[in-house]
């Protein structure tokens, strides 16, 4: 037992030591460039999948290994690991800082969730269009955090006003006061002062939900059993159900939108960038992938996905009341009341709209304009003012100009006095070097570089055209199928794996595997890119899931039991776009001139 507790204490270690030992016959008996490149490919692979090195320190393996077989020059590979990608990912890192730093995204969660109402299933709603938004132009980590606070915020307030309801309906039942009055949690007349003894109990609801409701259901049975009234087991019960299923819905809801909303724009989530990227390396004279085309082909996905996760959340955990939730004028409950207070007392909190965050907003809807506007497709964007330089102008270009700006413009105002004079205020910019850094995503930014430096090793060692050969014979299967099944791979693989890990291997296969099939390489990559953020049944699939599963109020099999509905209706509806509205966008239907053209006897079905 002493044996197996001490490999259970190294077993990271081991794996870091056993795997490159294991693999080692791999180059030494097939002494080829493709046998080596395949080595390293091997060892950083397992390495990211099972996370025994942090993520970056693995991405740089390929650093040293390909000088040392003689693949690459230690240069070459240098260059792999600072890209366009990278410029990119600092502009919108600039913007994504000011965000944070000045409240503008709690601000824009807070009046969108204002807008959809307080009734259960619509402040869901709101929870998660407002967290699928921000996720849009932050990070999935991000949105999470920033919009998980609220929602516990509004959690707890419904367990208050839920027990005050409580509280007042058996003190008007016991006493000579209507039970049918009107449930608002702060009449004294209606108070006895055995409430107010339990409200003390109560009061301890900051981070034990479940204890708060447990102990308010253990008053209301004592109080039953004293007046010899059977306990209703089956609506206490039904009512505890009632308040654990709305708290699910709630916390899931904003875990899943977060990645939802990622999927929308090609900044969203570092698999977009990631994909995009590689893209653009492998076939540099297709210029069809840009915000704009990702934002047209994704939209419709996003909005189709958050939909019926919202449907299948609420019908898992709450049922699917279609007449309560489209009653007009129907009063409010007490729980609703309560949830539209806390959100309102919120709201006023932030104050008036402040000078940062008007000029962050500025920023932000001028750096979305000039993506969109940059090659739109059906008309000349700006980039055509600089016909010399066709192509030289990308999406970084317009990050980094805006993201600039945020070190330049300065955060304060001159203000005058009572006496007319202005107060002179040190000068200090939108964001500062520290506060960038400490928002900068540095461990992606080298995991991306390293995933290139493989992508490189791959086609100079010539393993990418072997892989390319083997995969041929897949031509026999029909499209739809091949394209399902890389869909279903890459989404169990990166339920164990992180995200940027799983398609940074990934990718580097299913190029290939277009090519020998002679297939339009978009139709594989699409799929598989947008499946890749599918991570929704485990905890630790992503941060997002984790940060929502910190706060206590989902069980592990709450979340597999939800994600698995939601993976299959997150590949069922990426099958239907890439299969009908896609196609037209890019012209799917035929092979690409900027395509490798390889000799295959192709004969997949349509």
């Amino acid at each position: 037992m002493k044996i197996l507790s001490y490999l259970l204490a190294y077993r990271r270690f081991l794996l870091i030591v056993l795997t490159p030992l294991l693999l080692l016959p791999l180059p030494l008996i097939i002494k080829t460039k493709e046998a080596e490149c395949a080595y390293t490919l091997f060892v950083v692979a397992i390495f990211w999948l099972t996370e025994a090195l942090p993520l970056a320190v693995s991405a740089l393996l390929p650093a040293f290994m390909f000088p040392l077989f003689g693949i690459m020059e230690s240069k070459q590979v240098a260059s792999a690991y600072f890209k366009d990608f990278h410029l990119l990912l600092i502009g919108v890192i600039c913007l994504a800082t000011s965000i944070e730093k000045w409240n503008f995204h709690k601000r824009v969660a807070l009046r969108m969730v204002m807008l959809v109402g307080v009734n259960p299933a619509w402040l869901t709603l709101g929870f998660m269009v407002s967290c699928a938004f921000l996720s849009m132009w932050l990070s999935n980590t991000s949105a999470a955090a920033m919009v998980m606070p609220i929602v516990e915020a509004v959690a707890q307030q419904i367990i208050r006003a839920e027990a005050e309801a409580d509280a007042l309906e058996m003190s008007c039942s016991n006493g000579s006061t209507n039970p049918a009055l009107e449930l608002d949690g702060r009449h004294a007349e209606c108070q006895s002062s055995d409430w107010i003894e339990k409200e003390k109990q109560v009061n301890g609801y900051d981070n034990n939900v479940d204890s708060t409701v447990c102990t308010i259901e253990k008053e209301n049975e004592k109080e039953k059993e004293q007046e010899n009234i059977p306990p209703a087991e089956t609506g206490t019960k039904s009512k505890e159900d009632k308040y654990s299923g709305v708290f699910k819905v709630m916390c899931l809801c904003v875990a899943y939108s977060a990645t939802i909303g990622g999927l929308t724009t090609i900044t969203g989530t570092s698999t977009n960038l990631i994909f995009a990227e590689h893209f653009n390396t492998r076939y540099p004279a297709c210029q069809c992938i840009n915000f704009g085309s990702w934002f047209i082909l994704s939209i419709p996905i996003t909005i189709i996905i958050l939909v019926l996760s919202w449907v299948w959340l609420q019908w898992l955990f709450l049922g699917f009341d279609f007449k309560n939730m489209f009653k007009c004028g129907k009063k409010k409950t007490a729980r609703e009341e309560a949830s539209a207070q806390v959100i309102r007392d919120e709201y006023k909190k932030l104050g008036p709209i402040s000078y940062p965050e008007i000029v962050t907003l500025v920023l932000f809807i001028l750096m979305t304009l000039l993506w969109f506007t940059r090659d739109p497709g059906f008309i000349p964007g700006w980039s055509s003012l600089f016909p010399k330089y066709k192509g030289y102008a990308t999406d970084s270009t317009t990050a980094l100009v805006i993201g600039i700006l945020f070190f330049i413009i300065p955060a304060k105002t001159l203000s005058r006095t009572s006496n007319g004079e202005n107060t002179v205020f040190g000068y200090t910019p939108l964001i500062t070097w520290k506060e960038f850094q400490s928002c900068m995503p540095w461990e992606i930014a080298i995991l991306v570089g390293g995933g290139f430096a493989l992508a490189d090793g791959c086609e100079v060692s010539k393993l990418s055209e072997w892989v390319a050969s083997k995969l041929t014979p897949l031509g026999s299967l029909p499209l739809w199928l091949i394209i399902l099944i890389s869909c279903l791979i890459v989404t169990s693989v990166t339920e164990v794996a992180s995200n940027p890990a799983t398609i940074t291997i990934f990718l580097p296969i299913l190029s290939p595997l277009a090519e020998a099939i002679h297939v339009n390489p978009l139709f594989i990559l699409i799929p598989a890119t947008l499946c890749t953020s599918f991570a929704f049944l485990l905890p630790v699939a992503n941060p997002a899931n984790a940060i929502v599963f910190s706060y206590g109020h989902l069980t592990v099999m709450d979340m597999v039991k939800a994600g698995l509905g939601i993976n299959i209706i997150g590949v069922a509806v990426v099958m239907l776009a890439i299969m009908t509205w896609i196609v037209p966008i890019f012209n799917l239907y035929t092979y690409p001139s900027w395509a490798p053209n390889i000799p295959s006897t192709n004969s997949t079905g349509l």
